[in-house]
């Protein structure tokens, strides 16, 4: 079945039109929806909750974009609502953190596997881990996140900030990189104390 017959039958309440475009699309929404859950079961849980926003709201798709996308968002969306009613994100700062090492965003890919990424952000707190995905993974600026959370921005940016030296860390704990050297005033790597 091709998308747009996916997508007409959809529309229409065709429920072999339907469980096509969940089949086809569900396996990599499950992943969007696996980097900000705590577990399979509330991932799988976000994920029905998301296709049903997809399917109520299907009407809605304009063809502007890939039918892809727009699901991705109405699923961050549902994700990011339900995580809101669960959990204050403003609460979760955690300034412990505030003066860590800062990891560079193009290391992570070639350093391990997707999996092992995910894994890793998975043990960030709630308010890291969210502003993390939404920020470097699903691409939105610290002024969308800090609307869709109800937070300021500067707590966005600081969240981002720290869950990046946080998951330096676990990834340094889990001895999967190596701390990175310090650089004196001239450039030069020097090895930590």
């Amino acid at each position: 079945m091709t998308e747009e017959q996916m997508l007409a039958g959809s529309i229409k309440n065709n429920a072999a039109a339907q469980e096509a475009l969940y089949n086809r699309f569900s396996p990599r929404m499950l992943g969007v929806c696996y980097r900000f859950a705590k577990n399979r079961e509330d991932a799988e849980d976000m994920l029905q909750d998301g296709f049903i926003k997809v399917f109520t709201q299907l009407h809605q798709y304009r063809n502007e974009g890939a039918l892809e996308g727009w699901i991705r968002r109405i699923v961050v969306h549902t994700c990011i609502n339900i995580l809101k009613k669960n959990k204050k994100f403003a609460d979760s700062v955690d300034i412990t953190h505030a003066n860590s090492i800062h990891i560079k965003e193009d290391m992570i890919p070639s350093i391990m596997q997707a999996k092992q990424v995910v894994e890793c952000i998975r043990l960030l707190p709630l308010g890291y881990r969210t502003v993390l995905n939404l920020y470097a993974i699903e691409g939105y600026s610290h002024k969308e996140i800090a609307n869709m959370l109800e937070i300021e921005e500067s707590t966005s940016r600081s969240q981002y900030t720290r869950a990046k030296a946080m998951l330096e860390d676990v990834l340094v704990k889990k001895k999967i990189i190596q701390k990175p050297r310090a650089k004196t005033s001239f450039g030069a790597a020097i090895s930590p104390l």
